[in-house]
């Protein structure tokens, strides 16, 4: 408890500051773990420039219509 206390006082402003924003690093860790998923997928791929794009396709935020899609 004596090690949460210190740590606790040590970040008080930023744990206040993100309560108060309503700020966490949730949505960072979501996308870090889509781009392992997708560098699992993309293993097999020759160039890494196949991955990026790749990554940039799902979580570009651009959504283009795929063939075969209405």
């Amino acid at each position: 408890f004596v090690k949460l206390q210190r740590s606790i006082v040590k970040h008080r402003a930023a744990i206040l500051a993100s309560i108060e924003h309503g700020l966490s690093n949730g949505r960072i860790e979501s996308v870090n773990t889509k781009i392992r998923l997708i560098t699992r997928i993309a293993f097999g791929f020759k160039s890494p420039d196949a991955l990026i794009a790749l990554a940039m396709l799902s979580l570009g935020g651009h959504k283009p219509v795929l063939p075969g899609r209405v």
